[in-house]
């Protein structure tokens, strides 16, 4: 086993997902329980981040997918990054799109936790994903 240090990532403004400073990010707001550790946010994905004519590219979903189980962890850590993401795409989401993007923590017995995350138009699953996320202030 390695004894490596670990960097703290510092806490910025301009994630391409979450920051609020970033004027080409999606600018997601996910809100947190700490308690169920989970996480969750709403937001419309406009024609910027197209894909194919009208469709969401998948890209962007992952990417909203991941941010959803880093944030169902920091519910209950504070730095975590991610080391692992397997993604399942069920439908094309379409441009304009209002989405809800959940997250839960679902294992945290060691230095490597999973998480799962699902993304919704209604009551519709258009993805999902499974998370193996590293932490770095244990």
């Amino acid at each position: 086993m390695s004894n490596q240090t670990y960097q703290k990532v510092a806490t910025d403004s301009a994630c391409f997902v979450c920051g609020p400073l970033n004027p080409i990010g999606l600018q997601a707001v996910f809100s947190t329980e700490s308690e169920t550790c989970t996480s969750h946010a709403a937001l419309e994905l406009s024609a910027d981040f197209q894909g194919w004519q009208d469709v969401i590219h998948g890209g962007i979903l992952a990417s909203l997918l991941d941010e959803a189980c880093i944030y169902a962890c920091r519910a209950k850590a504070d730095q975590c990054v991610t080391a692992e993401l397997q993604v399942r795409y069920r439908k094309p989401v379409p441009v304009g799109a209002r989405v809800v993007v959940t997250g839960q923590l679902t294992d945290s017995r060691r230095k490597i936790w999973q998480a799962s995350a699902q993304l919704k138009i209604d009551d519709g699953l258009y993805a999902e994903a499974t998370a193996k996320v590293f932490i770095l202030d244990r």
